[in-house]
Order: structure tokens, then C-alpha cells, then sequence
């Protein structure tokens, strides 16, 4: 298994004490968090991308180039990028830019989005997300993979003969596709052969595991090589204590109340409720990880058994002081990931993976790299 750090920057009055931090001091988390993920070990941070409602991820290529410009080792990724609503010259520029800083680190996770308020806000009509991706994600992997595009479609103007610039860093960067609710994205992924990133965040386990059995059959069914069906889930916040009954305790009134915010009128996509409105029933069977390292290690290795995923995300809790939550990620480096690595191996990111020589090497792959050093040498 591999582990992913994700922040989408929600920025809310903690509904237990009060506090709220300042925007800057905010994103000044976000970069640390990313820095110390590094430190400890994980394989990926992420940031998501939202528009609307109450977070600070609108400049999310901003961040993600101070996060590529701070750390060196660490795949940098997102969770997810709205290609829907986005001109997929712009993402292929921003992106590549990303890429480049970071040497070739950067792996894209794209979908539709999850925030209906986002879409009149790009001119994207609700019912046109799905078509605009596609379409979007089309261009995106010739603006990639080819110079001198040529190209007509619905949702932006033509182009002609047009290379964008910068180029990636060693070829292009791989793409997830994030499912939340529907087969859409799964079917997507599955055409393109490319990895699914299951959001695993508000629903039940049975729900996701509908949407990954889908992909993998599609998968299959497209020709691709169901070694390289790689599938990432996501999960709810984390809270790490000595015992489940602490954690419970300590960060129980703090979840109940965001629920409850979140499921008033106008803060969530229609149908997008969270089901699990108290902690104990959360931690029973919903997508948070709260509780002490063994239980959230079983946790994992439970949706494990369901999905059979490579890729496990997870978010701090944003809402308690900063300290604390790097407490908790270096408890979780240190408690939670050599167990489950221990029960799930993977061969994301191995010599086995097509994309294992990323991160490249100064404009190369580590293949070529290897050779170069091995010529001189003979």
C-alpha cells in the first residue's frame, strides 16, 4: 500500500471552539504538512481544487508549485483537478510547469467536480460536466503527447497548430480519475487505461465498491492489462489517540457538528449527504479514521478487502491546532503504515509500474539515467 496526504484547504470557524485561522497562516499549514509528509516517509501529498463554498484550493497550481519548489522526493498530486469547468490548454501549461518544477513528481487525479455552484461560475451548464471532461480530457492528453495540435470541439474555441508550453518534464505525467457517485469516471478511466481514485468519503463501503468493480471490468474489456488497474481511495479526517474510546471522545463533538453543517441546506450537492452523522457510527462503518493506530491500520486493511486498492488517502483534521496534526501524521508514519504495507504490498511506483521511473532524473527517466551512468562506467 501507498499513502497519500490530502488537504482541500477547507477553511471554517471550528464549531466547537470558535476558532479560525487567518488565510495565510492557512496555507502556511498546507506547505508544512506537505514538507513533513515528506519527512515521514509518505509517497504522495494532494491538493483538491474547489470554487465554491468555504475552502482556499481555487489557486491550488500556486501551492502545489510551492510544495513542488520545497520538497524532492515526495509525488505531488491532486484530489481533484475540476477539468470539467478548466481550458485544458491552461491545466497542460500549469500542470507541466508543476511537473517541471518538481522533476517529473507530478501525477494529475482529474474529475468532473463535486460542486454543482462551481459549474455557472465556468460557463459549464449542469447535465455538461460529464461530456466537458471527456472531451477536455481528450485534448489534454495530445496537448501532452503531441506538438502542433490541431483541434475543434464544444466546449472551447479551435486551435491550430498549437504546442503548449512548457513541455512535461519526462514525458507526460500520469492521470487518475476521481469517482465519487457514478460509473462515469470509472468508464473513463477504464478507456484511456488509466488508474481510478475512488473518493471513498461520505458513502457507505458497498457504494464505492460498485463503482471499482465497474472499472476493473471495463478495464479488462478495453484491452489494458488489469496488472496496471491501479485504484486509490480516499477517506474521511483522521484522528489518532492512545485508544479508540480517546479518540472518540476528543474529536466526536467536533465531527458531529461538521456533519451537521454539512448537511443543511445548500453546503452539499443534492443526494451528496454525509450518512454518518455520529462518531460512533462513523467509526463503526463510515470513511473516517479515527481511533488508535490498530484500529485505523484494521480500518484500512477493512476497505482494503473491499476495493483492493494500492493508494490510501487520508486528510488531517484541519480544525485542531497545527501541531497536533503533525503529531498525528508522524504517529500514523510510524504506527499505522508499516502494517498495512506489511498486509497490502503493491506494485504502484515499482520497477513493475509503467510509471515507476517517475520521478525522472534531471530531464530523464530513471532508465535512462541508470544506463547513462552505466556506459560511463564500462
Amino acid at each position: 500500500m501507498r499513502f497519500q496526504v490530502l488537504d482541500i484547504l477547507p477553511h471554517l470557524t471550528n464549531p466547537v471552539t470558535g476558532r479560525r485561522i487567518r488565510t495565510d497562516e492557512r496555507f502556511a499549514q498546507a506547505l508544512t504538512s506537505a514538507r513533513y509528509a515528506e519527512e515521514f516517509g509518505f509517497d504522495a501529498v494532494a491538493l483538491g481544487e474547489r470554487h465554491a463554498g468555504h475552502f482556499l484550493s481555487s489557486g491550488v497550481t500556486v501551492l502545489l508549485g510551492a510544495i513542488a519548489a520545497t520538497t524532492s522526493r515526495v509525488r505531488i498530486q491532486t484530489g481533484v483537478s475540476v477539468l470539467s469547468i478548466h481550458d485544458p490548454l491552461r491545466v497542460a501549461e500549469d500542470y507541466a510547469t508543476v511537473d517541471q518544477l518538481s522533476r517529473g513528481r507530478l501525477e494529475l487525479v482529474i474529475g468532473k467536480g463535486n460542486e454543482l455552484r462551481q459549474l455557472p461560475m465556468f460557463g459549464i451548464g449542469n447535465g455538461d460536466q460529464w461530456d466537458a471532461l471527456a472531451e477536455k480530457y481528450a485534448l489534454l492528453r495530445r496537448l501532452w503527447r503531441e506538438e502542433d495540435v490541431t483541434w475543434e470541439g464544444r466546449f472551447r474555441g479551435p486551435l491550430r497548430e498549437v504546442t503548449s508550453l512548457p513541455r512535461p518534464f519526462a514525458g507526460a505525467p500520469r492521470v487518475w480519475h476521481g469517482s465519487a457517485t457514478t460509473v462515469t469516471s470509472a468508464e473513463l478511466a477504464a478507456r484511456w487505461g488509466d488508474p481510478l481514485f475512488s473518493a471513498n468519503a461520505i458513502q457507505p463501503r458497498d457504494n464505492y465498491t460498485v463503482l471499482i468493480e465497474h472499472y476493473r471490468k471495463h478495464y479488462a474489456g478495453h484491452g489494458h492489462d488489469p496488472r496496471f488497474a491501479f485504484v486509490g481511495a480516499g477517506a474521511g479526517f483522521l484522528y489518532l489517540a492512545d485508544t479508540t474510546q480517546e479518540a472518540r471522545e476528543a474529536f466526536g463533538p467536533t465531527y458531529e457538528r461538521i456533519v451537521e453543517y454539512f448537511n443543511q441546506p445548500g453546503n452539499h450537492t443534492p443526494g451528496n449527504a454525509m450518512e454518518f452523522p455520529t462518531i460512533d457510527d462513523a467509526i463503526a462503518r463510515g470513511p473516517v479514521l479515527v481511533g488508535s493506530p490498530a484500529q485505523v491500520a484494521e480500518k484500512i486493511l477493512w476497505w482494503h478487502e473491499a476495493y483492493g486498492h494500492d493508494l490510501q488517502s487520508f486528510s488531517l483534521p484541519t480544525m485542531i491546532p497545527h501541531e497536533q496534526q503533525l503529531a498525528m501524521l508522524e504517529r500514523f508514519a510510524a504506527e499505522v503504515v508499516p502494517v498495512v504495507r506489511a498486509a497490502a504490498p503493491t506494485a504502484l511506483w515499482t520497477g513493475q509500474d509503467p510509471y515507476g521511473g517517475r520521478p525522472a532524473v534531471h530531464g530523464r527517466t530513471a532508465a535512462d539515467a541508470a544506463s547513462t551512468i552505466e556506459g560511463a562506467a564500462l
